[in-house]
């Protein structure tokens, strides 16, 4: 189901030109309503189209103000239910209340590194931009991501 704003808790991200929501949605799909013309609430975020929602829940973790919700499937969280994320810089603590009024709560890492901290390209060689025009250059010990197989490396059972 997609995600929606609650515009009594979205602050817009402070006004800037880029909303966390509007920085994080791999589909481009949430929007800032400068001027309310859109929604009928001035510098609140949107989804511009709630059916095109992936509802990977990257706005839902990342909103600063947790405005953002995403309707739930019945088989998932039963109705009257609801899910919550709130993220760290180091985890996201997730808030489940479940019909009853019983509520949980647990914490998932989402680091295991300091942030900034890790080379992408530590131990790999620069690339010679001579021979980029070379055949095999990309894939000179490989062809096509695979390698030569090594009987050594079989299971013997």
């Amino acid at each position: 189901m997609p995600t929606f704003v609650r515009t009594e808790k979205c602050d817009g991200c402070k006004g800037q030109d880029r909303t966390a929501c509007m920085y994080i949605c791999p589909h481009d799909l949430m929007k800032l309503d400068k001027d309310g013309s859109e929604t009928g609430h001035a510098m609140k975020s949107y989804n511009q189209e709630p059916e095109q929602c992936w509802e990977c829940y990257s706005c839902v973790k990342i909103c600063p103000q947790n405005a953002i919700e995403c309707r739930h499937y019945a088989d998932v969280v039963p109705l009257g239910g609801s899910v919550q994320p709130l993220r760290g810089t180091d985890s996201i603590m997730w808030t489940i209340k479940f019909r009853n009024g019983n509520m949980k709560r647990f914490k998932f890492p989402i680091r295991t590194t300091a942030e900034g901290s890790i080379d992408p390209f530590a131990g790999k060689p620069n690339a010679d931009m001579a021979k980029i025009s070379d055949n095999g250059f990309f894939n000179h010990n490989e062809q096509n991501g695979y390698r030569a197989g090594d009987r050594s490396e079989l299971i013997n059972l």
